[in-house]
């Protein structure tokens, strides 16, 4: 699901369906069906992976040992609990399991923000404060990440 693109503010219903914008539904490959994988993401937010990608991160948690480390144990428990297979329906929604819901602190007004192989679910507010960022605050951002990039040696 590489090379999503995209922002959409949607609203969920009372069951926690979310319906998904056709901008973005036509971006997600045949490939990945009818069925996506929802996570915890790092900060207050939700992401969605096709599972094919889901696949692909837990392929990076696995090859990092974690015999002697509990640390990484316990990051990869962490970071993998709450996975959960979401099948779309027919009218194009998937429904968002309430513990997931209650993490991302979401409600009725949820944005959808789209770059590279996943999807952050976000809820309006938090979303909008996450994005609330001076110009010199963003040049620091950008800053700070080309130098971890240089220090990972990309």
């Amino acid at each position: 699901m590489s090379g999503l693109i995209g922002e959409y503010y949607c609203k969920l219903d009372a069951k926690g369906r979310l319906s998904l914008p056709s901008r973005l539904r036509t971006q997600i490959p045949e490939s990945a069906g009818d069925m996506l994988v929802i996570n915890r993401g790092f900060e207050k937010c939700l992401v969605l992976y096709t599972k094919e990608d889901w696949l692909k991160e837990t392929e990076k948690l696995n090859a990092v040992d974690d015999f002697t480390s509990p640390e990484i144990r316990r990051f990869k428990r962490i970071f993998t609990n709450g996975a959960n297979l979401l099948p779309i329906d027919n009218a194009q929604r998937i429904l968002i399991p309430k513990k997931l819901m209650e993490y991302a602190d979401l409600a009725d007004e949820v944005v959808l923000s789209a770059f590279g192989n996943k999807v952050e679910i976000w809820s309006k507010e938090l979303y909008e404060s996450e994005l609330d960022v001076e110009s010199i605050e963003l040049s620091e951002l950008a800053r700070n990440f080309h130098t971890q990039k240089k220090t990972l040696g990309e």
